[in-house]
């Protein structure tokens, strides 16, 4: 098959960003040919606010003249507009419920905009694939061709090695931004103790944030952006990786850890609570709960039993989600629509 690919991310270490490398690389791999438009070889301005509405026009305008192909994937919404452009049977991936995001990010308005956006990005798809079950049952009840697929990891792929820089090590891996939880971690930082230390890995609007954080609290360590090679050992490395999301989709970042035989505290919302039963293969406390959040941290840390017991059960879990599984489904879904 000729694939196009259309992402408004390909780098970086953001779930939407790896979905798609690992779905090159099983394409590849599986011998069809994959052509990819992302912001890395596309006009975007690379300031907040402006570059995935700039990736919608100069991706739309890219795509205006392209030759045809067998599948055209659009990863995101704001990836839609470019794949209506190309033919060939089309297919949208949502990875969490968009419109949401965009309130939690920008506000009502921005959110009721994107809402009508997103239902014009529907008509234009072929099929459409929910990454989590929670996106699932939302955009169900609005399309009648969706479809779950959720989010897979490349087990075998993740780059070796164990980097523990602290007794009591804990970490935090993902975007610097109010929907990941960052706020919620910061505050409970006030209060770790010691011993603890957090490692926090990533880049984002709150970045400032975190700075000030290890200004004022010794055991907080701010390593910025890192690539995979230097994220996945140290979250190997780590007691816990933890993860209070308000909202979210089935995070690669969590797979990764699970993958690691790290154990996870998470929040009970969207995609988390298909991964995680709590207390079996995680934790999982209220959004935005700083006090629970430190509790859990300092019963975890000295609690090894438990921490094993909690990630071996995570362990079996996660192959689920191994890129083998999930990129079968892609390629029946494809073969199905050039069947029809």
């Amino acid at each position: 098959m000729n694939i196009l690919l259309i992402s408004p991310t390909l780098e970086g270490i953001g779930g939407v960003a790896q979905h798609v490398r690992d779905l090159i690389k099983f394409l590849k791999e599986n011998g069809h040919q994959v052509d990819v438009i992302s912001s890395e070889n596309t006009l975007t301005i690379p300031i907040k606010k402006l570059k995935n509405p700039s990736f919608l026009i100069s991706s739309f305008f890219k795509t205006k003249f392209m030759k045809k192909y067998d599948i055209v994937h659009a990863q995101h919404p704001i990836a839609a507009l470019a794949m209506k452009n190309v033919t060939g049977k089309k297919i949208l991936t949502i990875h969490a419920i968009y419109s949401e995001q965009i309130g939690m990010l920008h506000g009502k308005t921005s959110s009721f905009f994107s809402n009508k956006y997103e239902k014009n990005a529907f008509v234009w798809a072929d099929a459409i694939t929910a990454g989590s079950k929670e996106a699932f049952n939302y955009y169900s009840k609005l399309n009648s061709n969706v479809c779950f697929i959720p989010n897979g990891i490349n087990i075998r792929s993740l780059p070796i090695g164990i980097d523990t820089r602290y007794d009591k090590q804990i970490i935090f891996v993902g975007r610097l931004s109010r929907e990941k939880g960052i706020l919620t971690i910061l505050e409970t930082a006030k209060n770790l103790p010691d011993d603890v230390h957090l490692i926090v890995v990533g880049i984002g609007p709150e970045e400032k944030a975190v700075v000030n954080s290890v200004k004022n609290n010794k055991n907080v360590h701010y390593l910025g952006y890192q690539p995979k090679e230097k994220t996945i050992p140290l979250i190997r490395g780590s007691k816990l990786l933890i993860q209070p999301s308000l909202a979210e989709g089935i995070s690669a970042t969590l797979l990764e850890a699970m993958a690691c035989k790290t154990s996870v505290i998470v929040t009970n919302v969207g995609g988390n609570v298909e991964l995680f039963e709590n207390n079996i293969n995680g934790i999982l406390i209220e959004p935005e709960n700083s006090e629970e959040l430190l509790k859990k941290i300092i019963s975890l840390v000295n609690d090894q039993t438990k921490l094993e017991l909690l990630s071996k059960s995570a362990f079996a879990k996660v192959q689920e989600y191994d890129w083998p599984n999930i990129g079968k489904k892609y390629l029946n879904l494809y073969e199905k629509l050039l069947e029809s």
